[in-house]
């Protein structure tokens, strides 16, 4: 019996075997290293150089590692893009800008002479070679995305000049093949500047239209995943054919959809796991399969060149960052961060250094000191980022900065559920108010009335909660379902609150049963008589992560609410994740006080401020608030300060004038804990304290008033009797 047609041959061309040897690296890989300290993106490297064609061969760099490997380089360049906070962008793009001169620029000085004057080559070879140093691939982006550090300063510079340096680079590499192949002509910059004017053009006016379309259109978790995919992959090719590198094309998508797509958000979660998962995994083990180890030993004069290669591009990034530091005054950890994210070479230097070798300017030699370039710049690039990177995240903030950035606490956020259709738009809601670091879970509660309870109450309630964990579990965020039974809904809220600890409820708004019902509905207006909590009244339309603006209308005498720096914070952090700016409209003496909390407290988010001194005026907000606009009404209990009687006509102005807007009518907390209102209301008996001292202010104002026109009739009367004497 011949036992040799069962044993597969190697490399192995089972497509069930290599997947499951690929999916094996992805889980192991990481777990060895990581128990060894070394970043496991070194750990997918060297898997990929031990088990590819120059290690025991059992994988095959054929066409599926070349496609996963380029998707997965595309799919890096898009999170880089997405994650990338342009509040934060357009503050240091000074910085950025002046880093991307130096990276590009000191590489290729410190290259041009090395190639000439070590290396011995001509000058346009130098010049080619010296733009691979100039180039960088952030291939230790994950490590940053892994420890949460992406929305630090020295991230957000490096972002920035990896594209500077990149284009300078593919620019450079287009003429010197444009100067080999004779094609170098006046046409040729004409067409390489109007191809670039176009696409850009093209991406920044057609792509947020067609992606707004369809957000708003379709809510299919997959068929929006399936989307952004498509609209990467499509700029990337449009990139190419305008004679850029797809990789700026994947960035640009990113981008462009880096306010539509909220960091905390469902879609986010799918997109950054899949990449992390599967493709940049690829595009790790790939690289490792085009180092031949042997490369090492085939020479003193490769050993050499790979030697200068790598000294020069590590130290010409060194200096680049350095120069950075020293410029702006930063600290030695960003300096740190941005050497260690721009000495990774990988995708353009292996562009670069292949069509150098097709083209005849590199030799062997430059060909196999460029690998092992590769693995040397790829692990101190690795190594570098993972120490600056853990030193960021666990850098313990003073107590001056505690008190700054966290005065309130963590949200303990509560979503009474009941109507199906509001679920997802309050539990998305909740995720972006919270922010991004919160440990604390969202508590949805159902409530089932006592009095009318049925067999399919507790169902219909398990069903819902069931459905709001599903929503939240996709974002990655935890929710902790309640289902109780009490005399009434309000009661249960109520109770809810107290014993979960809750600081503000967030709540749809309900829909009108009969004409005398109210817009807010019984059961609201009796939750804001019975607790002094944060209460949000939403209306969502459209989603929320489609949202163009917040407007913000603010009563006077807001900040004297005990509540006011909550609802800010919660407000901002709805603004920071999904990349909007906010547009205050207060009272002159509001304006002054909004404008210290939010420079004291360093948000990044842009803001404007417009001067409403008189609530009346509310109305003038319908040609202020556009279609895409989240307006966001500051409103008060009766018993405050910053309580206005025109507040009476907001259910009117609200349901005529802004009915196709999200809104949300906002009550901030009130009174603070020393002055709790307590109140029992799920005992009949019990006295509303709140309640009675509405009432009693009330009948007090009427016989006031009563006396008042007593007074007058008795003085008018006194004076017709003495007219009448004369």
């Amino acid at each position: 019996m011949d036992l040799s047609r069962f044993i597969p041959t190697l490399p192995f061309s089972d497509p069930v075997l290599i997947f499951f040897i690929v999916l094996a690296i992805i889980l192991f890989a990481p777990l060895l290293f990581n128990k060894l300290r070394i970043p496991h993106i070194i750990g997918l490297i060297l898997a990929g150089m031990l088990f590819g064609p120059h290690g025991v061969n059992f994988l095959a760099y054929d066409s599926s590692f070349k496609i996963f490997g380029n998707v997965g380089l595309l799919y890096l360049m898009f999170l880089v893009g997405l994650e990338m906070n342009l509040n934060d962008f357009r503050k240091i793009k000074l910085r950025g800008i002046s880093f991307g001169i130096y990276t590009f620029l000191i590489p290729m000085i410190l290259g041009t002479l090395s190639s000439v004057y070590l290396l011995h080559l001509n000058l346009m070879t130098s010049v080619l070679l010296a733009s691979m140093y100039a180039s960088h691939t952030l291939v230790a982006y994950p490590i940053v995305s892994r420890y949460d550090v992406g929305h630090r300063p020295a991230v957000t510079i490096t972002i920035a000049g990896t594209i500077i340096t990149v284009l300078g680079a593919l620019i450079i590499l287009a003429v010197i093949l444009g100067m080999q192949t004779g094609s170098i002509n006046k046409w040729f910059w004409i067409r390489l500047v109007l191809s670039m004017a176009i696409y850009c053009l093209f991406i920044l006016c057609a792509f947020p239209r067609v992606a707004r379309w369809f957000f708003k259109k379709y809510t299919d978790s997959i068929s929006q995943y399936i989307f952004v995919l498509a609209l990467v992959f499509l700029a990337s090719a449009l990139a190419q054919a305008a004679g850029l590198e797809p990789i700026l094309g994947a960035f640009s998508v990113g981008v462009v959809l880096n306010r539509f797509i909220p960091s905390v958000s469902p879609l986010m979660n799918r997109i950054e796991f899949v990449g992390n998962a599967i493709f940049i995994a690829y595009f790790l083990i790939g690289v490792g399969m085009l180092i031949d180890p042997s490369v090492v030993f085939s020479g003193w004069e490769t050993l050499f060149v790979a030697f200068v290669m790598s000294a020069v591009a590590t130290v010409a990034k060194w200096l680049a960052a350095w120069i950075t530091q020293k410029s702006f005054r930063l600290s030695k950890l960003d300096r740190a961060m941005i050497f260690g994210l721009s000495n990774g070479q990988a995708a353009v230097t292996l562009a670069a250094v292949l069509i150098g070798y097709n083209i005849g300017l590199f030799d062997i030699n430059i060909l196999n000191g460029t690998i092992i370039m590769i693995l040397v710049t790829c692990t101190i690039s690795s190594l570098a980022t993972e120490r600056a990177a853990r030193k960021m995240a666990t850098l313990q903030p003073t107590e001056e900065t505690e008190k700054i950035y966290n005065p309130i606490g963590n949200a303990r956020i509560l979503i009474p559920i009941a109507n199906p259709q509001t679920i997802e738009s309050l539990v998305n809601l909740s995720i972006l108010a919270q922010g991004k670091h919160n440990p604390n879970p969202i508590y949805a509660l159902h409530v089932i009335d006592d009095g009318k309870s049925s067999s399919s109450s507790g169902n219909v309630g398990h069903l819902l909660l069931e459905k709001a964990t599903k929503i939240a579990a996709s974002a990655d965020t935890h929710v902790f379902g309640i289902s109780r039974y009490d005399v009434n809904i309000t009661s249960g809220i109520i109770h809810t609150i107290k014993e979960q600890n809750i600081s503000e409820v967030i709540l749809g708004l309900h829909h009108k049963s009969n004409l005398v019902d109210s817009f807010f509905g019984s059961k609201i207006e009796n939750l804001l008589k019975n607790t002094h909590k944060m209460v949000a009244i939403a209306k969502c339309i459209t989603p929320i992560n489609m949202t163009t603006r917040i407007i913000v209308a603010v009563p006077e005498k807001a900040e004297y609410e005990t509540g006011f720096t909550r609802w800010i914070d919660r407000l901002t952090n709805i603004g920071e994740q999904i990349g909007c700016p906010l547009l205050f409209h207060a009272h002159h003496n509001t304006i002054g006080i909004l404008q210290n909390i939010l420079r004291h407290k360093q948000y990044t988010l842009p803001y404007t401020f417009e001067v409403l001194d008189d609530w009346e005026d509310f109305l003038t907000l319908t040609g202020v608030v556009l279609q895409d606009d989240l307006l966001i009404i500051i409103s008060a209990r009766h018993t405050s300060r910053s309580y206005s009687s025109a507040f009476e006509k907001l259910p009117t102005q609200l349901s005529r004038y802004f009915a196709e807007n999200n809104f949300i009518v906002l009550f901030p907390e009130q009174f603070g804990e020393e002055n709790e209102q307590l109140t029992f209301t799920s005992d009949p008996f019990s006295i509303n304290v709140q309640q009675t001292y509405t009432r009693f202010m009330a009948v007090r104002n009427f016989f006031d008033k009563f006396s008042r026109r007593r007074k007058l009739w008795n003085h008018r009367r006194q004076k017709l009797k003495q007219d009448q004497k004369k």
